[in-house]
């Protein structure tokens, strides 16, 4: 099977397994999906919705953010990992819109990665999330699952991004993003993956990998025993 066979095989698959997929982020506006994304480095969705869920209510625009201030963000999301970090670079990007941006989040990519605390990843889940325009997102969930499956093997993430824009039609990146994103968080788990109850598994390159890392584990010992 091809590497385009095997994306149509998948987007069929996963369709059908997630026929809504989005963001599982909770946001009302671009800039509360750019603070929530900012916040969701290093702790999951479901942990940066409890505190946003009260945050938002306090500070839902740049503006009331920096009114809130660093201190008052940091004990707002002191649950969060790094949230001393968080509070400075959510504080500081507010700022930054309300000087720079007319108060309003930028459109591009540049533009965002400009803002304290946004890199690549979380500038293009607000480009693709909150505004439509293209971009592939892409975390280590998938990073790990496009590995796994054989249809962008990389060893970093920037790779990964690349092969994928190049292989999957960019009328699909928004899907195809959150397929693979949901696909690796409740199935192909990066410890203990659910592989006997995986729907693509037949078409999953990740049994082949393990069988010859296991192989090449077993050779050093075989040999210490001739």
């Amino acid at each position: 099977m091809t590497v385009k066979q095997k994306i149509e095989f998948l987007t069929t698959a996963f369709a059908a397994k997630f026929p809504d997929p989005q963001t599982e982020l909770e946001f009302s506006t671009p800039y509360q999906l750019l603070i929530s994304t900012l916040m969701a480095a290093q702790a999951t969705d479901r942990q940066v919705n409890i505190i946003t869920r009260s945050l938002y209510q306090t500070a839902p625009t740049p503006e009331r953010m920096v009114a809130l201030g660093e201190d008052g963000v940091a004990d707002a999301i002191r649950s969060i990992n790094y949230y001393k970090t968080k509070a400075r670079h959510i504080v500081e990007t507010s700022r930054i819109l309300i000087e720079n941006f007319g108060g309003k989040v930028p459109e591009t990519l540049e533009d965002l990665q400009s803002l304290p605390g946004v890199g690549r990843k979380t500038a293009s889940v607000v480009l693709i999330c909150a505004f439509g325009s293209p971009a592939f997102p892409v975390d280590t969930h998938v990073h790990r699952v496009s590995n796994r499956l054989g249809i962008a093997r990389s060893s970093n993430v920037k790779q990964t991004e690349e092969k994928l824009r190049k292989r999957i039609p960019a009328s699909f990146w928004y899907s195809f993003h959150h397929y693979l994103i949901l696909h690796g968080r409740y199935t192909c788990k990066a410890v203990s993956p659910a592989c006997s109850r995986c729907e693509v598994f037949s078409v999953c390159g990740y049994p082949a990998q393990q069988k010859k890392q296991t192989q090449k584990k077993r050779a050093p010992e075989a040999e210490n025993h001739q």
